[in-house]
């Protein structure tokens, strides 16, 4: 049986590309550094050329810290990224109420987008673990 996984190299390196803006940092569950990235455009672009080598142990971290289970972690992140303002991510992870308002509030105005950029592992986790009882 094949070992299920939790956190990509491949969409690591995807969001590198807004890394600019701290999208694999925040992906990796580094919430600090990914808002400082996203502040100073990835620490004037040089922390963001550091990271295209730091990428693979971020992704070991990852995939010791967060639980697998029924949600995939690369489909809500992707989710997140590109639609979060629009709250599919939410629909995807099962919080319907929460993904209407977004969807009518765009993301409540941006914060709760950047509140899942935060939370979005932590909340997969959770219901991982939850379907894993």
């Amino acid at each position: 049986m094949e070992e299920q996984r939790t956190h990509s190299l491949t969409i690591g390196y995807i969001l590198w590309i807004f890394g600019f803006l701290g999208a694999h940092r925040f992906y990796y569950g580094k919430p600090i550094s990914g808002t400082i990235y996203f502040f100073t455009l990835g620490l004037f672009l040089i922390g963001w050329i550091v990271d295209l080598f730091l990428i693979p142990s971020m992704e070991r971290q990852a995939e010791i810290r967060y639980t697998p289970g029924p949600i995939d972690y690369d489909l809500a992140w992707l989710l997140l990224v590109f639609l979060g303002i629009f709250g599919v991510h939410r629909m995807y992870l099962g919080k319907w109420i929460s993904g209407i308002i977004y969807l009518l509030t765009g993301g409540l105005f941006g914060l709760g987008y950047i509140y899942d950029l935060w939370t979005l592992n932590d909340q997969v986790t959770l219901i991982n673990g939850m379907a894993g009882r």
